[in-house]
């Protein structure tokens, strides 16, 4: 979450050709997977397009996607999957942030003043059709305060008529940093859930579906450092996301084959996080 050793960028351009090429290879399996019936999560894969298809793209949808670094390194996958579809979308994530909890802790209440601020003015320029916000390892504070900052995000979401979409972070290493918040951390999940209870603009994903529950399982692909994903997780959780998306925003998502080893794979946050 916090930042990470900036000399990594010196050995990027050096290493970048090959690293993008690993990345590729790797992140194939999740196509592979795709083809095969299966996604990461054990659900139906998604399926693919056409020309001759029925699918309706997404040209009408626009997403802003909100969340910390671990939001922040799904990105480059998640745009890559919506573009490809014909969707618009926004990385509004924030390295060492991203929430929009106040919980009365001096760190979260300026980083959530700067995020709804942020928000205001994304909403005013990208106009987005849907607010995507992944629960942040900063989401700290009582059950009462995030709760009211979801509703809070929820209510924002309709007035400015998009629809809103709580999705859980994945399992990631409670270190030293997050030990004091982890109660905190481990409920916001269902404080998110009760939040988009019976609303039907507001919509809550469990992306335990997909992950699991353990960072260290091989299922969680989380990073060396056990908190982000590299490529493969990203491009497993950009196809997971897609698909619940596409149900609920009634578009068919394109096809991992059409996204899944471009350019994005070479991404910097990938070579920071020492990602092969």
């Amino acid at each position: 979450m916090r930042s990470m050793n900036l000399s990594l960028n010196v050995r990027f351009a050096q290493r970048s050709a090959g690293r993008r090429a690993a990345a590729a290879v790797a992140v194939a399996s999740v196509v592979m997977l795709s083809g095969c019936g299966t996604s990461a999560g054990g659900g139906p894969a998604v399926a693919g397009g056409t020309a001759k298809d029925k699918r309706q793209t997404a040209t009408d949808v626009r997403v802003l996607w909100m969340g910390d670094s671990i939001a922040g390194a799904q990105a480059p996958a998640l745009e890559a999957a919506l573009k490809a579809g014909g969707a618009a979308f926004k990385n509004a994530s924030s390295a060492g942030g991203g929430t929009l909890v106040a919980g009365g802790h001096p760190v979260t209440s300026k980083i959530a003043a700067d995020t709804w601020k942020a928000l205001k003015e994304d909403l005013s320029s990208f106009r987005p059709t849907v607010i995507a916000y992944q629960l942040t390892g900063y989401d700290w504070g009582t059950a009462r305060q995030q709760l009211s900052a979801y509703q809070k995000l929820a209510r924002t979401a309709k007035d400015a008529g998009a629809r809103l979409v709580l999705v859980s972070a994945p399992p990631f290493k409670i270190d030293e940093f997050f030990k004091p918040h982890e109660a905190a951390i481990k409920r916001a999940p269902a404080m998110a859930a009760k939040a988009a209870e019976g609303g039907a603009d507001a919509r809550y994903l469990d992306a335990t579906e997909l992950w699991g529950s353990d960072y260290a399982a091989g299922r969680a692909q989380r990073a060396k450092d056990g908190i982000h994903s590299c490529q493969q997780g990203s491009a497993a959780f950009a196809t997971w996301f897609t698909k619940r998306l596409g149900e609920l925003a009634g578009f068919t998502p394109a096809a991992p084959a059409a996204w899944a080893t471009g350019s994005w794979t070479g991404d910097e946050r990938f070579v920071k996080l020492g990602c092969g």
